[in-house]
């Protein structure tokens, strides 16, 4: 006979989703537990769906997660008997992470299966076969040095991750100390999650550590993680990230907190070419090419010094050339840094392949409650579209129709209201479309960034609003990442782009930086009823869902 609790919040289907029950008194908790090995899906009002993959269990085990906990899990919160064949597969996803292992061999590299049966299976894979060079015993094989990140992307495809154990090379050694005390004289120490967070990613110098990815809510400064694991290797070590914004920001915090000079600190990007021991590039100057054909000269950073690590800020970002000569960089100490491991083009096997698994993933909720990142409170209003555009939207593509409605003229007006409704706080007004942005602050007097901003303007102007000077700005997509503004307490999203999950989680973290006093942050999307922009703001909400928060649904004049 079945066992039945009313009281838990979960289902859990033979298809491996699992239905969550929103309204239930255990549904937080039982959500703290299931987004550690499974993946929200979607998030209407009242039952949450979510689905156990094979990576994200992977993840889960490379976190140090083993399958009696997630088994555990799930039989306490669901309402019914966990169907058998789940728990039997969840069994068999785990035990699949690490029964390939990659070591060292004096002629290459040894790859080695736990079984006869599976060291077959891989040899008559062709896109696996192909990259094995000799076959040593009946269980090993010897591949190429320069095979190791195809190898691994082409064992993730067969269902098989390699658990990679073959090390690295230690780099050019670089000695610096981080300091007690701020250049501006502030004492300085790492929060106990940046520590441990870079204690998992580092595991004592060992071969199971040195390659992975540590998500952390924006503003909970997962810089400073990276400092802590440079800290801890002492190596030259090659920085990208989003744009050159972000580039005198790493440079900033490194300055001061660490005892490395500006002369140590090299910046690679449109206007500087400065390869030192610490060198931070930008996505965008590495993959830069003449043309559409030619080839990307400024890869040949990633040679042009003796790396020990590598640091993929905003990892979600990584754009596929880099992707396919990290392929190639296996041997380096790889550290991916991320708000969410959400790509918009799918390939989070790729960077679980070739950067590393998950090592930590912090709920954004819990960072709330011990208060290292702002509270936030999600509202999402709703306002008709104008009579005299509906006929416009009627006819147009669904394309068109999202433009017309994200550029809804009624939402001017509304921005005004929010705006004096949070008189005095530092706000972000953020959109997709430059014109609407335009029309927006100047209607408001208030200063724009976009793409086309000088970088000095951009310089000058984050300057003003970080110091106060300026209460208002208007930012376009180039303030989506890697931007350092502690004080911003309001964000009003005017657009947003299509679905976006990451984009979403990316704009609510500009004002997550912790806050004196209530340390309490308002994030505001506007959406036209009714249209398709509305569908799109819900795909949006996914991942902030996911991490806890609720989005209140209100009407244009009754927020």
């Amino acid at each position: 006979m079945t066992d039945f609790n009313p009281a838990n919040p979960l289902i859990v289907q033979g298809d491996h989703t699992v239905l969550v029950e929103v309204d239930s008194p255990r549904y937080e908790a039982a959500r703290n537990e299931l987004i550690r090995f499974a993946e929200l899906v979607k998030s209407p009002e009242h039952i949450h769906t979510y689905r156990i993959t094979p990576l994200s269990i992977w993840n889960a085990r490379a976190a140090a997660i083993p399958a009696s906990t997630i088994i555990d899990a799930l039989c306490e919160f669901s309402k019914y008997d966990v169907p058998e064949h789940v728990l039997i597969e969840i069994h068999d996803f785990a035990s699949r992470f690490g029964r390939l292992k990659l070591r060292r061999h004096d002629k290459g590299l040894l790859l080695s299966a736990d079984s006869d049966a599976l060291a077959e299976e891989i040899a008559h894979t062709p896109a696996i076969g192909e990259l094995l060079q000799h076959r040593l015993s009946e269980t090993e094989f010897q591949i190429r040095v320069l095979d190791r990140g195809k190898i691994k992307q082409e064992l993730i495809k067969a269902g098989f991750p390699a658990e990679d154990l073959a090390g690295y090379v230690e780099g050019e050694r670089i000695d610096f100390a981080v300091r007690a005390t701020t250049s501006s004289g502030a004492a300085f120490s790492f929060r106990p999650y940046q520590q441990q967070a870079a204690d998992a990613f580092y595991a004592n110098g060992d071969d199971r550590g040195g390659a992975g990815v540590i998500v952390l809510p924006c503003g909970a400064g997962k810089t400073i993680v990276g400092i802590s694991c440079m800290t801890q290797l002492q190596t030259s070590t090659l920085i990208l990230t989003t744009n050159v914004t972000a580039i005198r920001q790493w440079k900033q915090e490194l300055m001061d907190k660490t005892t490395l000079s500006e002369e140590e600190i090299g910046e690679y990007s449109g206007n500087k070419k400065e390869i030192r021991r610490i060198t931070i590039a930008t996505y965008q100057i590495m993959t830069y090419r003449p043309d559409k054909e030619g080839d990307f000269p400024h890869l040949v950073l990633f040679d042009d010094r003796n790396w020990g690590l590598i640091i993929y800020d905003e990892v979600h970002m990584l754009p596929a050339p880099v992707f396919q000569v990290t392929a190639g960089l296996q041997a380096r100490r790889r550290l991916g840094l991320t708000a969410t491991l959400v790509r918009e083009d799918g390939k989070e096997e790729d960077v679980f392949a070739l950067i590393g698994p998950k090592k930590v993933d912090v709920p954004w909720k819990e960072m709330e409650q011990q208060g290292w990142i702002a509270k936030a409170r999600c509202c999402e209003i709703r306002i008709p579209l104008p009579e005299d555009l509906r006929m416009t939207y009627a006819v147009a593509n669904k394309r068109k129709k999202f433009r017309i409605a994200s550029e809804n003229p009624s939402k001017q007006k509304l921005i005004r209201e929010i705006m004096a409704r949070h008189k005095g706080k530092q706000i972000l007004l953020i959109g997709m479309y430059i014109d609407q942005l335009k029309d927006a602050a100047k209607g408001l007097n208030i200063p724009l960034i976009t793409g086309s901003t000088s970088q000095k303007r951009r310089d000058s102007l984050y300057g003003d609003f970080k110091d106060g000077r300026i209460k208002a700005l208007a930012v376009s997509k180039v303030a989506n990442f890697a931007v350092d503004l502690p004080d911003a307490a309001v964000a009003i999203q005017i657009s947003g782009t299509f679905g976006s999950r990451q984009e979403e989680a990316q704009r609510l973290g500009r004002i997550l930086r912790p806050k004196s006093g209530e340390n309490q942050a308002f994030f505001y999307s506007l959406v036209t009823r009714d249209t398709v922009e509305q569908d799109f703001a819900l795909k949006r909400q996914l991942f902030l869902c996911e991490q806890g928060y609720e989005y209140a649904i209100r009407s244009g004049g009754a927020f």
